[in-house]
């Protein structure tokens, strides 16, 4: 059996990961070595946190966004490689509860009053915390819930409330609940995606991965069949090829 080729000289890759694929990413990471040669380091955080930090001159190569905004502005603003950037995943935003039985598959668990709080990401820097409140909106539900919002930096901190029971609903990724071949712990409502703008996750290449090895090999694997299906594990939607 012939193997693919790897790289003479396998290289690390400084990945800045929206919060959302931070875990997917580390689980997928070894088939991407495997497939490439090449590690990944991984740094995880709301992305609007990264765009700060990468406006002020943080060494990250890729981004991993959880929208396609932030990609997109920091081409605008010179920061990374022109025509890098894709689609990479399409998120999908859950209502979810550590309990089993307590979420139903509507979300009317939201107008029975029968919780204290709702955690959330920060929606000003979080695009599951900007899609979490347009949903409250949608359901004419912001004005009643605002008192029983808990706010997290970032969709992982808002995972975190609602596990660490702090919280006893929250919204947070469909990726934070899914992993491949288990059934999601608890009790979920997947939120129509109608009811708010589409998480499309955009990669890009930063100015310091321009022509890096590693940095060019993650962005092209991710296009990958291989990699498209482990997303699709983790409960994300992929983008439909040609």
């Amino acid at each position: 059996m012939l193997l693919p080729a790897l790289p003479a000289a396998a290289a690390e890759v400084l990945v800045a990961a929206a919060a959302n694929i931070a875990a997917p990413l580390q689980q997928m990471s070894a088939a991407f070595t495997a497939d490439t040669g090449h590690t990944l380091r991984i740094a995880s955080g709301a992305t609007g946190k990264f765009m700060h930090q990468v406006r002020a001159g943080a060494p990250f190569q890729v981004l991993l966004a959880a929208d396609s905004t932030a990609p997109a502005q920091l081409l605008a603003d010179g920061l990374a490689v022109p025509g890098s950037a894709f689609t990479y995943a399409i998120g999908r935003l859950v209502l979810w509860s550590a309990r089993p039985g307590w979420v139903d598959s509507d979300g009317q668990v939201l107008t029975t009053g029968q919780f204290a709080h709702l955690a959330i990401a920060q929606p000003k820097t979080a695009p599951y915390g900007a899609a979490a409140l347009q949903v409250l909106r949608a359901r004419h539900l912001e004005s009643a819930l605002a008192p029983r919002l808990v706010t997290g930096e970032s969709v992982a901190q808002a995972w975190q409330f609602v596990h660490s029971g702090q919280a006893e609903l929250g919204f947070v990724a469909l990726s934070q609940i899914s992993r491949p071949g288990l059934a999601p712990t608890g009790s979920h409502w997947l939120v129509p995606a109608a009811l708010h703008d589409p998480i499309r996750q955009d990669a890009v290449l930063l100015l310091p991965g321009r022509g890096q090895p590693a940095a060019l090999a993650l962005l092209a694997w991710l296009k990958t069949p291989a990699a498209q299906s482990l997303l699709r594990g983790w409960g994300y939607e992929t983008p439909k090829t040609p």
